[in-house]
């Protein structure tokens, strides 16, 4: 018998063995698989949710035809089945990977599914019920499309009530998704085109530990943030802000604000929420006049950034501050008081990083007490 013809039979004997592990659906999904591997290609994204074990890291075809594919309408497909422009790895057959393959439309996705990644795609619209029959999904990557507001279901997440982590950031969004799984635990918005978070735009979203808003035109956020009861980072910068959000969470421990047009936070603003960490406030508009004796006295805060604002004087931060920037301001003398209220052997600052470089102060304007107060402090540039 030729050498070729042994081969063959070799590898269909294999297959046939591998495929009779399976039963009928899992059969066809497999076969699916099978066939498409000589298009794969690398792929990066590899999702990771605590109460499940690390998905699948997928490999899958690239286009070889640059020309934009038709825009057929999504074809209904059995529940268990994988849709023909994506691929569902048999070994991790919760995910559902379709991003990377110029698609302009969203493909029907099976129930089973956890994971889904539609991201880096043309998709602009997500037609009313896309999602009604994925009800299991905590997972959902819509980033890098072309996506907006105006061509979104009313509803389109509504059923989501297990969904934990929703993708939409680089789309052309003009307004938050509502309403909103409460399930959510983090929201990908930035770049995007948001202008306005309305106060009830996140009304619910207890669950809600991360939002990311950056590189939108946002220039108000009113109290939106206040009912987010387990929010423990809150992104904004890059936006056009010209106040701080109305009311922080307890639970807060990161803020970013900076690329905005602040220019003055209200008397003890930080200290309601008593676990915040890092306050990122640089390229503002703050100046002394907007500002009160006690606003970043809060003994939780371990490093605060107020760069390339448009302070005159260093303002009072708590002895447990442990970084803190200030160039880029217009700062003309170093004022021990704003580190020590009482310089001895016992009362000291824990500051280990002061950046006062790009100011006016004069290096001999240190005062004698300063290495005192300062005594932890590693690096100071002036």
């Amino acid at each position: 018998m030729p050498r070729a013809t042994t081969l063959i039979l070799i590898l269909a004997g294999l297959c046939v063995s591998s495929l009779g592990q399976y039963n009928e659906e899992e059969d066809l999904a497999w076969l699916q698989y099978y066939l498409r591997q000589s298009r794969a290609s690398s792929y990066n994204y590899i999702p990771y949710y605590e109460e499940e074990s690390p998905a699948y890291a997928y490999s899958y075809p690239s286009a070889t035809d640059t020309e934009p594919e038709p825009e057929p309408e999504p074809q209904q497909a059995a529940p268990w089945r994988c849709p023909q422009e994506c691929d569902c790895p048999p070994n991790f057959s919760s995910a559902m990977y379709c991003d990377t393959r110029n698609l302009r439309y969203l493909p029907f996705v099976p129930s089973r599914m956890k994971y889904v990644y539609f991201q880096n795609n043309l998709i602009t619209s997500i037609q009313e019920g896309a999602f009604d029959n994925a009800t299991e999904l905590e997972w959902l990557a819509l980033h890098n499309n072309q996506i907006s507001s105006e061509k979104m279901g009313k509803r389109v997440f509504g059923k989501l009530q297990r969904l934990e982590r929703l993708y939409m950031n680089n789309n052309n969004l003009t307004r938050l998704p509502s309403p909103l799984p409460r399930s959510l635990r983090e929201l990908h918005l930035s770049y995007n085109q948001i202008s306005k978070v309305p106060p009830n735009a996140l009304e619910g979203l207890e669950n809600l530990t991360a939002l990311y808003l950056s590189h939108n035109f946002i220039f108000e956020m009113g109290a939106s943030l206040k009912g987010l009861k387990s929010l423990i980072l809150a992104d904004l910068s890059y936006n056009n802000l010209r106040k701080v959000p109305d009311g922080l969470p307890a639970s807060l421990e990161q803020l970013y604000l900076e690329y905005n047009y602040i220019n003055a936070i209200p008397d003890e603003y930080f200290q309601v929420s008593p676990r915040l960490l890092y306050v990122r406030m640089s390229h503002n508009s703050l100046t002394n006049q907007g500002l009160s004796s006690n606003t970043f006295n809060s003994s939780s805060i371990l490093e605060l950034d107020l760069s390339y604002n448009r302070l005159q004087k260093i303002p009072r931060v708590n002895t447990n501050l442990e970084n803190l920037y200030l160039q880029g301001n217009q700062i003309d003398e170093f004022s021990i008081s704003s580190f020590c209220s009482v310089v001895d052997v016992v009362n000291y600052s824990r500051l280990q990083v002061l950046r006062l470089d790009g100011n006016a102060i004069k290096r001999n304007a240190v005062p004698p007490d300063a290495p005192l107060c300062l005594r932890r402090a590693t690096v100071i540039e002036i």
